[in-house]
């Protein structure tokens, strides 16, 4: 496999700080929980909420719609949900890319039952294509073409999520 590598490492840092420092404006002075994805949004998530001048409380959701493939299954299966009561306060979702929906709109809806005051959407990637599963993504960093990426937490059957940039993936062939 080869890499292209499409948004580098410096990129991803500056605007990594830039939505952090915009996070913390627009939520001063209120309850403020960020939630991770497992796994891909991991690394994005660590370097985000370092930037996010704000106390705040962070837990952890795991789903998968992929299972190992290159193309969401459609079908979501929720492995870890959150630990922290989230009633009465602003959520924000942190995921590393909005591709095909599905994952993003079964997390928004099922924390929505919970009475928050908020839930909103943060993606470091936006995938530039029709979306079986249209929603609102409140905050993104990077918009790319429809192509499969990896690095930065995004993996092709669970590699290079440790790459510090993100790059298309290319067969050899």
């Amino acid at each position: 496999m080869h890499i292209e590598i499409l948004i580098s490492a410096k990129e991803i840092q500056k605007k990594v700080k830039e939505i952090g420092k915009k996070i913390t404006e627009e939520y001063k002075g209120k309850k403020l929980v960020i939630v991770g994805v497992l796994k891909g949004a991991i690394i994005f998530f660590a370097d985000l909420i370092r930037y996010i001048e704000l106390p705040i409380e962070v837990d952890f959701i795991n789903v998968k719609s992929y299972f190992g493939g290159i193309k969401s299954t459609g079908k979501v299966v929720l492995y870890r949900d959150i630990q922290i009561d989230i009633q009465n306060k602003n959520v924000i979702i942190v995921d590393d890319i909005y591709d095909t929906g599905y994952t993003l709109d079964f997390i928004k809806t099922l924390l929505e039952k919970r009475n928050p005051l908020s839930v909103k959407i943060c993606t470091l990637l936006y995938k530039e294509r029709k979306h079986e599963k249209e929603i609102d993504i409140d905050y993104t960093l990077f918009k790319i073409p429809d192509k499969f990426v990896v690095g930065y937490g995004l993996d092709y059957n669970e590699l290079y999520r440790n790459l510090p940039y993100v790059g298309i993936l290319k067969s050899e062939e």
